[in-house]
């Protein structure tokens, strides 16, 4: 769908418009380099067709609706996560129609507002690890004559949310089974603390524990005729074990569309970084001050980005080092002077997630040159 853009200022409302050049946009902004998100699109397509699992893009990344739908209709996905409820409300009212909550929601009026949602159209889904959680989401899906889909959530490892033993999931599916205006969808399982383990081996053992785990709960289900349309978990960090593992049929990756500094850092068996998928995120940034030997301070603060995973390194740029980042400004290290006023940069953000929330807008550049811009839908949707 074509989008108007004639209400929005350039540099006011909105950080450019379609057909301007990367020099114009307003810093600092969001890029996707469209080609690079092309490829990823299309290399996750393709793993999933390779491996004969679905794929459940996960929206916390981007927490874009017009991203999502890219990612049902041309990168194969059959359906998206997200976290909160709010993330699911907006993305449900732009028309996304298959949305699991990936997470717990306990709180009586998140649990309502959820129960809501199958009225837009929209399958929904969530996650629960406690039987009183169950009573709850049946009284309000009643209350709404709607139906929500529960999957039980394991602690594979991860050490978070979800049972720690396929009895007490055994238990939690059986609940479900017989409680009104809900139905048992399969299990969550995802392991969190495996997607950063850089290491092959670290990360091979973590995800061997999860999926023995997995197995587990889904045989004891099996022995009591339960049968799970959903195992789902994995990340882009390690989502080819359990593609594999014949246990999981459903994935759960995000970060693969646009890649981060902290997700290349996660090495193959044969010690090399992960090679799929591109860098496609990128934070334009502007040289704002050059008065420091050595050093240049560009305008990209910790409102800009966030550093929770390290810092941003700098696009094709191996001279310039990050040093520091504060509210409004980030310093980098230029030992040859070699920056002046008003230079570009674009820097690969450390976490993509948590920067993502922090704009309102995409800017999708093409060849140099804007051709798309796409808000984010739910940005600041944590509740």
């Amino acid at each position: 769908m074509t989008k108007d853009f004639s209400k929005y200022a350039p540099g006011y409302d909105i950080p450019a418009l379609p057909g301007m050049r990367l020099e114009e946009v307003q810093t600092p902004a969001l890029i996707i380099d469209l080609d690079a998100f092309d490829h990823n699109l299309v290399k996750m397509r393709d793993e999933i067709t390779h491996y004969g699992v679905r794929h459940r893009a996960h929206c916390k990344m981007h927490k874009s609706a017009d991203i999502a739908q890219l990612q049902i209709n041309s990168g194969g996905a059959c359906g998206v996560c997200c976290q909160k409820v709010s993330e699911a409300e907006a993305l449900a009212r732009a028309g996304i129609a298959d949305i699991l909550v990936s997470n717990e929601v306990c709180d009586p009026n998140k649990i309502d507002r959820l129960a809501q949602l199958p009225k837009l159209g929209a399958r929904i889904l969530v996650c629960t690890d406690d039987l009183s959680n169950i009573a709850e989401l049946s009284r309000a899906a009643a209350r709404h004559n709607t139906e929500l889909e529960v999957l039980v959530e394991l602690d594979c490892g991860g050490g978070r949310c979800g049972v720690t033993d396929s009895a007490a999931a055994l238990e939690l599916a059986q609940a479900i089974l017989t409680t009104p205006h809900l139905r048992f969808a399969g299990l969550q399982s995802y392991q969190g603390s495996a997607q950063h383990a850089y290491e092959y081996a670290q990360r091979k053992a973590l995800l061997d524990t999860a999926i023995t785990i997995t197995k587990d709960a889904v045989d004891l289900l099996a022995s009591h005729d339960i049968t799970c349309e959903i195992v789902g978990g994995a990340g882009t960090g390690s989502y080819p074990f359990e593609a594999a593992s014949g246990v999981f049929n459903e994935l759960q990756c995000g970060s693969y569309l646009f890649m981060d500094a902290d997700y290349r850092k996660v090495k193959t068996k044969e010690g090399a970084h992960l090679p799929a998928f591109k860098h496609a995120l990128f934070l334009l940034t502007s040289i704002m001050s050059i008065d420091i030997d050595g050093q240049a301070v560009c305008d990209a603060g910790l409102k800009a980005h966030s550093i929770d995973s390290g810092l941003p390194t700098v696009l094709d740029r191996p001279d310039l080092q990050s040093l520091v980042f504060s509210d409004e400004h980030g310093v980098l290290k230029d030992r040859a002077n070699s920056l002046k006023l008003n230079d570009r940069l674009l820097l690969i953000p450390g976490h993509c997630d948590p920067t993502c929330n922090l704009h309102d807008w995409y800017v999708g550049l093409r060849n140099g040159f804007v051709e798309t811009l796409w808000p984010v839908t739910a940005r600041g949707k944590f509740y």
